[in-house]
This record gives structure tokens, C-alpha cells and sequence, in this order.
């Protein structure tokens, strides 16, 4: 009888201490009582419209959405035009999450999990484009378009010194520059290549790659004490199959592996 009192004592206490440490980690999470998650239109990786059923998922959307649920709390996507202000929105008080590249300079800022999915890096060209091969982005004076504030803004000109890095404000300006011949090639990670090609009939990604991307889900500065509760999040999503679902859903395509 002791036995079971003290069982019965020992899984209350342990069940209101998941409750407390549950409600600390939405306050932590959602600290304006919803959770805020920042993305940026057109990346399966953060948010795009199904042009033929209308839905709206990504990764950070779809990933948003369940922790909201989860900790209880309303979700807000805030709109960005590219992940560098998503990031600078998060440092300014407004995002409360995201997913993310996670490199060490953005770490500098921003808090990550463990990766979430690893991704290709590669170029997209036209279909007049006389580059048929990564080993053709070697040749000097080509012009290279990424994206304004991206990784690949700052990779680029390390590794092809002699090319002509091109930023551009957002993925749709990106097109028209390899529509109107301002750019010989686009740089960036593989879905939105894919995504960009879509628009561009002809157009096609290279095989190969010259580089990768670790996603991650990140959070603001200061909040690390939530940091246990996403990575278990992190998990369990990539466990149970809805990071799977989400990919799908999203038609993220040059993945390589989740972790």
C-alpha cells in the first residue's frame, strides 16, 4: 500500500513538474502569448503556394504551426522577402522562430538546434546557357546572381574568386536576371533552384553541388533555456514522419538527409 502511495505521489509530482517546466517554455517560446514565426515567400524551406490546391506550407510554416499547437498558444506568420530580414526581424523582438541555415556567423545573433535537414547548394541556368556543368562555373568574369544578405553571398567570392557575384533582393528578381542575360547563373541552395526553374520553362539545375546547407529551427538570443524542449521537438518531428509530411507537402527537393 506504501508502495503504491508513494508511486501514485512520485508520478504527481513529476507530472507538475512537466506542467510547470511546460508552461515556462511558452512563456520563453511565445512570450507575446503567440508564437511568431518568421518567413519569407517563395522557399519550400520557409513558405510557398500550392498553385494548384492554393495551401500555403514550408518548412518554417508547417514546423510554426505544430509548435503553436503544442505549446497552446496562436500562430503569426510575419511576412519577410528574404531570410537575412527574417533573421534581423528576429534580433529586433519580432520573430519568435524560424528555420534557418545555421552557420557560425548567424549563430553570432540567433540561437539553433541541432540540424534539421541537410540540403544541396547549386546553380540554376537558363536553357540557351552554354554551361552544361559545375566545372564550367570555374571559368573567369562569369556572373554570378544569390541573394541579397544570404550565405551564399559571402561563400561565393571565397570559393570563385574571379566570378562577378550579382546580389539580387529576392528570388523573383533573381528570375528576371537570368531572363533579361544580367546574370549567367544563380547560386543558392537547391529547393528554391528548384522552385525558380519551375517559373522558367528550359531552365535547368546542375547536376552536382558546391556546397551544403544545415537547416535548423532558430530562436532569439537569451531564450536558450527553451532550447531542450525544441530539440526534443526537433526529434520527435523527424521521428514521427510530420518533417517527412512537411517536405512533401512543400516538394522540397535536393535534400540529402535529415538528422
Amino acid at each position: 500500500m506504501k508502495t503504491c502511495i508513494v508511486a501514485i505521489a512520485a508520478a504527481m509530482l513529476v507530472a507538475s513538474a512537466f506542467g510547470a517546466f511546460a508552461q515556462d517554455v511558452k512563456e520563453i517560446l511565445a512570450p507575446k502569448g503567440k508564437l511568431r514565426v518568421g518567413v519569407y515567400y517563395g522557399s519550400p524551406t520557409s513558405m510557398l503556394r500550392d498553385p494548384k490546391t492554393n495551401e500555403v506550407h514550408g518548412l518554417s510554416y508547417d514546423l510554426g504551426q505544430e509548435l503553436a499547437r503544442r505549446l497552446n498558444v496562436p500562430f503569426e506568420q510575419v511576412n519577410y522577402q528574404r531570410i537575412s530580414e527574417v533573421l534581423e526581424g528576429m534580433k529586433a523582438g519580432d520573430v519568435d522562430l524560424t528555420v534557418s541555415n545555421s552557420t557560425p556567423a548567424r549563430a553570432v545573433s540567433v540561437t539553433f538546434s541541432q540540424h534539421l535537414l541537410t540540403i544541396e547548394l547549386g546553380y540554376l541556368v537558363t536553357t540557351a546557357s552554354p554551361i552544361t556543368t559545375v566545372a564550367d562555373i570555374q571559368k573567369p568574369g562569369l556572373r554570378i546572381g544569390v541573394t541579397q544578405g544570404s550565405t551564399s553571398q559571402g561563400t561565393i567570392p571565397k570559393l570563385l574568386p574571379n566570378a562577378i557575384v550579382v546580389p539580387a533582393e529576392s528570388y523573383k528578381r533573381g528570375i528576371e536576371m537570368l531572363e533579361h542575360g544580367e546574370i549567367d547563373t544563380y547560386a543558392t541552395n537547391k529547393p528554391i533552384l528548384f522552385e525558380m526553374s519551375d517559373q522558367m520553362p528550359g531552365s535547368r539545375v546542375l547536376d552536382g553541388r558546391w556546397g551544403e546547407e544545415h537547416l535548423a529551427v532558430a530562436i532569439p538570443k537569451g531564450r536558450e533555456a527553451a532550447l531542450e524542449y525544441i530539440q526534443h521537438f526537433i526529434q520527435d518531428v523527424q521521428t514521427n514522419g510530420l518533417l517527412a509530411q512537411s517536405v512533401e507537402r512543400s516538394g522540397l527537393r535536393g535534400a540529402v538527409k535529415a538528422q
